[in-house]
């Protein structure tokens, strides 16, 4: 299964977008799953439902850092040019999408919801685009990671 279908079915089985997307590349990261699904729970539905960066976009920036990021207090080139890795993975998110917030992808005017999430029905499937974008962010990540 691709990475694109395997972060779709993540988001099927009801974890949110940014675990959906770091779920899908678990078997090439150096951490356990448990610990890879904690560490995204933060980000889903533009991080806690702030509606901001969306959740898969920040799902492709973690693993981003887990695979090429810097550990220490870096200040030069290994910033810069990490910091560059993650403006281009954005640059291929907007181009598809026009935007990486959240709100913006769905339509909301509203910055903040409440913070209980939506009920996971047929009816919210079909009305939500995020397991299509979900998909698309998997699918670039793993592009430019084929890239190089």
């Amino acid at each position: 299964m691709k990475r694109r279908e395997m972060a779709m079915a993540n988001f099927r089985k009801g974890y949110n977008c940014a675990q959906s997307v770091v779920l899908a590349f678990r078997d090439i990261l150096p951490a356990e799953d448990a610990l890879l699904s904690k560490l995204a729970s933060s980000f889903g539905a533009g991080m806690g439902r702030l509606r901001e960066v969306c959740g898969s976009v920040s799902g492709m920036f973690m693993i981003a850092g887990l695979l090429y990021g810097y550990d220490g207090p870096e200040t030069g080139e290994k910033k810069a040019e990490h910091y560059a890795r993650i403006q281009e993975l954005a640059h291929r998110f907007e181009e598809k999408h026009g935007s990486i917030v959240c709100r913006e992808l769905l339509g909301l005017s509203v910055r903040r919801e409440d913070p209980v999430p939506e009920e996971r029905t047929k009816e919210y499937y079909k009305k939500r685009p995020c397991e299509r974008i979900i998909g698309d962010a998997a699918e670039i990540l793993e592009k430019y990671l084929e890239d190089g």
